[in-house]
C-alpha cells in the first residue's frame, strides 16, 4: 500500500500563487507517474497534470502557461505550482500516484485532497 499526503491548499484571491505538495509512503517500489487530479463542485475529477519518472509532463489544456508539475524522486514528492489562479481553478486537488512492480503488474493511489479556493 501507498499512502499520499497533500499539503499546501487554502483559499486566494485572483492572481494569487499556492503551490501544493504530496508525498508517497508506504510499500514503494517504482513510482512511474505521479500527478494531481482537481474536483469542482458538481464536475467530474479532471487530470490537472501529471509527471513521469524521466521527467515527461502532461497538463489539462486550462493549466497550461500557469501550473507547473515538478517532483523529488528521492523524496516520492511531487509539487504542483499554481499561478494567475482564477475562481474556476477552485476545487479539491488530489494528489495521484502510480506504484509498478513491473510492467504489468501496477497500482494506482489517490489521496485524500486538498482544498483550493480562489475567491474573484
Amino acid at each position: 500500500q501507498v499512502r499520499l499526503v497533500e499539503s499546501g491548499g487554502g483559499l486566494v484571491q485572483a492572481g494569487e500563487s499556492l503551490r501544493l505538495s504530496c508525498v508517497a509512503s508506504g510499500t514503494i517500489f517504482n513510482i512511474t507517474a505521479m500527478g494531481w487530479y482537481r474536483q469542482a463542485p458538481g464536475k467530474q475529477f479532471e487530470l490537472v497534470a501529471r509527471i513521469r519518472s524521466g521527467g515527461d509532463t502532461d497538463y489539462a489544456e486550462s493549466v497550461k502557461g500557469r501550473f507547473a508539475i515538478s517532483r523529488d524522486n528521492t523524496k516520492n514528492t511531487v509539487y504542483l505550482q499554481m499561478n494567475s489562479l482564477k475562481p474556476s481553478d477552485t476545487a479539491v486537488y488530489s494528489c495521484y500516484a502510480r506504484n509498478e512492480v513491473d510492467d504489468s503488474h501496477y497500482s494506482d493511489y489517490r489521496g485524500p485532497g486538498t482544498r483550493v479556493t480562489v475567491s474573484s
